[in-house]
């Protein structure tokens, strides 16, 4: 063995297992043949498969995680044969999916190895991964995955597991697929889609609790129900849509209203649940994978490219470069303006979108003007480079639904408005985050009043 690159599998090993049984050697002597480095080899391979091994609960999973351990009670297996696709040499396969259970929730999972166990067994799951398969978590066993049947543990039993889990809207997550729940309709409408050739009529809104929000989807008649009712939700499906949970009502979900004494016993009411939210830390929505109709607020630290004129496909309203959509090919663009910042409030940063709609309300020009702005100055960047002139520093608050993904919180802003804070309050928490200073920090904090702050 090279010397040079036997410290650099001692320590992958350490930290993936054995090598031998698995493709990761071979992974990183491919990646030596083509002289990557082989510290910047190590490096790729422990990225690409988790580093140390976690355990998780069910509730931890979300999109794209790796080398992670997970123990669950099956509930559902099924297999399926998948066929080659034409001109392959291998045979049929089989699929084996189901859904996986621990005390904290449920997940769908697909497996290409015959599982060592049955419907009510546990088994233990090791260098797992998940995938997002029809806008679902779906926790996937693969041929480097491990799995063993192990006796039966502490885990709730299969009856107990079966049935729908009671949450909290903002305990909703991606890995659940069928919960009970008892909140508040903040908002209804009512449309007309066509589903397989029939017009159908569906009823959408948006539920409230004391913990959050969350948008809800109706496929049968809510009898009685309006806007202010509470209701008792049970056995509803959750889906996920560009990174939101939504819960979606079905013929066989049962929904019922909350009477009036058990409603004086909840923690949360119409009017407690239907007033604006109050703003978070970014830290606190760094904390979620997901969070709708939040708020937050904090400094424009960056306007990054992309902002400023734009063109859409008039198909798919995808933004189009040179004259063609990634799906649609050669278009006609629609012009639209958006601004694509950084918002940044000390405790964190995201990522935040603003539409057309708020862009020219933030921005003071329409896109009419900004069009012009463009011409005269003969660049397509003129817009750009006037946003950042004008929105870097500045201090913004924002409303709208929150996700996490590989490069952090994408907010998608569907309002803005500038805080009437008083500076000087927010001056004096700064400084109290920053903590006294011993000697002058009463000086400092003193020179702070209610008509601004004294430099001299």
């Amino acid at each position: 063995m090279d010397e040079k690159i036997a410290p650099h599998l001692e320590e992958l090993t350490r930290a993936l297992g054995d090598l031998e049984k698995t493709s990761i050697r071979a992974e990183f002597e491919k990646l030596i043949a083509f002289r990557v480095p082989p510290d910047v080899a190590k490096e790729s391979i422990l990225r690409k498969f988790g580093g140390k091994r976690k355990v998780l609960k069910i509730k931890d999973l979300s999109a794209n995680l790796k080398n992670f351990e997970l123990t669950g009670r099956i509930l559902d297996l099924g297999e399926k044969s998948i066929r080659p696709q034409e001109g392959a040499q291998e045979g049929p396969s089989r699929l084996y999916t189901g859904v996986l259970a621990d005390e904290t929730g449920s997940v769908l999972f697909s497996s290409w190895r015959e599982l060592p166990g049955s419907i009510g067994d546990v088994i233990n799951i090791k260098n797992a991964y998940t995938r997002i398969w029809q806008n679902r978590i779906r926790l996937s066993i693969g041929e480097q995955s491990l799995v063993s049947k192990i006796s039966d543990s502490a885990l709730p039993p299969l009856s107990t597991l079966s049935g729908s889990q009671t949450k909290k809207l903002i305990d909703i997550g991606a890995a659940d697929f069928s919960v009970d729940t008892v909140a508040c309709v903040l908002q209804l409408s009512h449309r007309e889609v066509l589903v397989k050739g029939r017009e159908s009529r569906v009823i959408s809104g948006v539920l409230g609790d004391e913990t959050g929000r969350l948008p809800f989807t109706a496929w049968t008649e809510l009898a009685g129900i309006d806007i202010g009712s509470i209701i008792r939700i049970e056995g509803a499906q959750v889906r996920m849509f560009r990174g939101m949970p939504s819960v979606n009502i079905l013929s066989s979900t049962k929904v019922s209203q909350v009477g009036p004494e058990e409603a004086k016993k909840l923690a949360f009411t119409f009017e407690s649940t239907a007033g604006d939210p109050a703003p978070l830390k970014i830290e606190e929505i760094d904390s979620r994978e997901s969070l709708f109709d939040v708020a937050a607020a904090g400094n424009v630290v960056s306007v990054r490219p992309g902002s400023g004129i734009i063109s859409r496909c008039p198909e798919c309203g995808r933004v189009i470069q040179k004259g063609s959509c990634r799906v649609h090919g050669k278009v006609e663009g629609i012009r639209d303006m958006r601004i694509k910042a950084v918002l940044d409030d000390g405790t964190g940063s995201m990522s935040v979108m603003f539409p057309r709609e708020l862009a020219e309300i933030i921005y003071g020009k329409t896109l009419e003007e900004a069009e012009q702005l463009m011409f005269s100055d003969v660049s397509k960047d003129a817009v750009y480079e006037d946003l950042r002139r004008f929105l870097t520093g500045r201090y913004l608050a924002v409303r709208g639904n929150a996700s996490k993904g590989e490069y952090g919180i994408s907010f998608v802003a569907e309002k803005a408005w500038v805080p009437e804070d008083d500076l000087a309050v927010r001056v004096v928490e700064l400084l109290r985050r920053l903590g006294p200073d011993e000697e002058d920090g009463q000086d400092t904090c003193s020179q702070v009043s209610g008509g601004g702050i004294d430099l001299a």
